[in-house]
């Protein structure tokens, strides 16, 4: 028997479950919604849900618990049945089949299930009061997911310290040339091109023929490769070539690890280990600055002429070595085993990232029933494509995630990011303090995107963004104009002092959401390509900041330039008033309900909100009603009288 501790934790699970069964937010918009219907059935009829839109609500439901609506018994047959199709014969494995399905299938409510040991019911009590609490191999997996961000950030910012050693000795630093300031722009760009056009979407094929490792694997051992070669170039377009190259590896990496991540993860903890790719890039970011501060003042030796860049630029290899060499040691992902049809090696994978055979046992069944319904939903989709931009509530989805995404790099963080050596430098430091306070600028970045990890679920991702623009805006005119200060010590004070305060507040806002964001808005049967997408559309835009900065300063001065992206992030404020939804701890239902309305709702939505916000914060007027958030009164309705005889769902466990 346990004893008064473990009744403690059983007491402070079930507690957690409670809260998680009966959503606030839930409730909240299925009253809301019925309010709204009632009101519009007073004036017209409500038009009924359509045939293709009754099948993507019922597909919407299915994902969301495939298992809804089946007794104990009919779970627990399922289980069995598991087992003997797949060959898994071992009584003590099949029990685990067997109670795992039943768990599953009540969305993890297992106080009623029969069976259970008391150390397997202290260790499914651990998931809701300890969810930190996992087995070493599963923190092995999230090393390696955390060590190729930190390959990202690094190979985004050695370039930094670098370039301002290496256009000289290329022929491409003249600063009142045109050509050359391009030239700069298009080396520092090449990477992001490769993974916009080509890298992105390689991630698919590359996945489907070697698998999650197999992909990290091979796209560390591109990312090493390229950084050794870029250290022994001699002239700009050969460094162009082996920066292109390096996007072959950035690319698939970027899109791989986080789904490695997440389905290694159980469902509590994946939402928190998708910011972690965030909060590590930053990191690798500030190993960048390290390694161009570290490598600063080595001579040249032995006839090689600027070894000090070129040691900074192969330092980036480091890391994507590590990787390589540690990566076979963690497991496969079990679900693409599972998509390989091989349920005995997802077994013996997921065996070792949880603590006992109940846990994974549970986790495999979701996942293989999950993957099934997909497999059915699949055949709701003509074209990939089409099915995005014609239904209205993907269109929706679409335009936010691709706002989000195309903002997160006109906001002006990678300006400062891979050229804040020069910037510093024009702001008259000398060239060691000016890559001392690079470093210091990935100092804030990563330490601010810790916070994250709080803010984006407390605050939400709408409010997040509505509240940062216009400080990012603020700061950057800010540094912007701290260029016209005649004092040179003022002068560079307050230019560090701008972008320190810009990076504190773009990292618990712009840069954890988009990626958090888009994952969300799209429905799961059309969610990998939504996110290829917005990846490939981050890369772009990412590539022209790259390029068009050296431009831009060479024709508008480091203020103008600052101010562009500042005016910037004031578009971006309106464009997240006027067409970003909330998503936070919605239910797929909710937001089927939340995309599929008319953008103009959306868009009086942001009006009505920013007038509420005027009058109620800062006119003081008590009496103001703050605006409903307009939903498809009609697919809640609908989803609310189909579905109403299935369990409560727990919108925190969304696959």
């Amino acid at each position: 028997m346990a004893g008064n501790g473990d009744g403690s934790e059983r007491e402070k699970a079930a507690d957690i479950r409670k809260e998680s069964d009966n959503s606030d937010v839930s409730r909240t918009e299925v009253e809301d919604a019925t309010r709204l219907t009632q009101d519009d059935n007073n004036n017209k009829n409500m038009a009924p849900v359509d045939e293709e839109q009754r099948k993507r609500l019922e597909a919407s439901a299915k994902l969301e618990n495939p298992l809804a609506g089946l007794s104990p018994t009919e779970l627990a047959e399922r289980g069995e049945a598991f087992c003997r199709q797949h060959g898994i014969t071992d009584e003590e494995d099949v029990r685990a089949f067997r109670l795992g399905a039943q768990i599953a299938g009540d969305m993890n409510k297992y106080d009623t299930v029969e069976g259970l040991t008391d150390s397997e019911r202290e260790v499914l009590d651990r998931e809701e009061t300890h969810k930190w609490s996992n087995p070493p191999m599963l923190y092995a997996v999230i090393v390696i997911c955390s060590l190729c961000a930190a390959v990202q950030g690094m190979d985004e910012t050695v370039v930094n310290g670098a370039q301002i050693f290496y256009k000289e000795q290329f022929g491409i630093g003249d600063e009142n040339s045109q050509r050359d300031s391009w030239l700069v722009g298009l080396v520092n760009a090449a990477p992001y091109i490769c993974c916009a056009l080509i890298g992105c979407w390689l991630t698919e094929p590359l996945n489907k023929i070697f698998g999650r490792r197999g992909t990290v694997f091979v796209a560390c051992l591109i990312s090493a490769a390229a950084c050794f070669w870029q250290a022994f170039t001699n002239t700009w377009w050969h460094m162009f070539i082996a920066r292109f190259f390096l996007g072959f590896g950035i690319g698939p990496k970027s899109a791989t690890t986080p789904v490695l991540a997440a389905e290694c993860s159980p469902p509590k903890l994946r939402g928190a280990l998708v910011m972690q790719w965030q909060m590590w890039t930053a990191f690798g970011i500030l190993l960048g600055y390290v390694a161009d501060l570290a490598f600063f003042e080595v001579p040249d030796r032995s006839g090689i002429v600027g070894l000090n860049w070129r040691l900074m630029m192969g330092s980036a290899l480091l890391p994507a070595v590590v990787v390589v060499l540690l990566v076979y040691m963690t497991p496969e992902s079990p679900r693409w085993y599972l998509t390989k049809n091989r349920h005995s090696d997802a077994y013996k994978s997921i065996l070792r990232l949880r603590w006992n055979k109940i846990q994974a046992a549970r986790d495999l069944f979701y996942m293989d029933t999950l993957l099934q319904v997909e497999q059915e939903t699949m055949q709701l989709r003509q074209n990939k494509f089409k099915e995005i931009f014609k239904i209205r509530r993907n269109r929706n989805a679409a335009v936010a995630s691709e706002i989000v995404m195309y903002m997160q790099q006109f906001c002006g963080v990678n300006a400062i990011a891979y050229y804040s050596t020069q910037i510093f430098l024009d702001s008259n430091f000398d060239t060691k303090s000016a890559l001392a306070a690079s470093l210091g600028f990935g100092a804030v970045n990563f330490l601010f995107a810790i916070p994250a990890l709080y803010t984006i679920d407390t605050f939400g991702r709408r409010k997040l963004l509505l509240t940062t623009f216009p400080l990012m805006s603020l700061f950057l005119f800010y540094t912007g104009f701290s260029f016209y200060i005649p004092n040179p010590t003022a002068r560079v004070a307050n230019v560090a002092l701008g972008i320190y305060l810009f990076g504190v507040v773009y990292s618990p806002g712009e840069g954890p959401v988009p990626f958090t964001y888009s994952a969300e808005a799209y429905p799961l049967y059309i969610r990998s390509f939504g996110m290829s997408l917005a990846t490939a559309t981050t890369w772009f835009f990412n590539a022209v900041v790259s390029i068009t900065w050296p431009a831009l300063v060479q024709a508008w001065s480091n203020a103008g330039a600052f101010s562009w992206y500042a005016a910037w992030n004031l578009i971006g404020w309106a464009l997240v008033l006027f067409f970003l939804p909330e998503t936070k701890e919605k239910t797929l239902e909710e937001l089927d309900a939340v995309f599929d309305v008319p953008l103009r709702s959306i868009m009086r939505y942001g009006l009505a909100q920013a007038a509420y916000f005027w009058g109620h914060y800062i006119l003081r007027r008590k009496n103001m009603r703050e605006p409903k958030v307009p939903t498809s009164a009609d697919n809640i309705e609908y989803a609310r009288e189909t579905f109403s005889g299935e369990k409560q769902r727990d919108a925190t466990a969304r696959v």
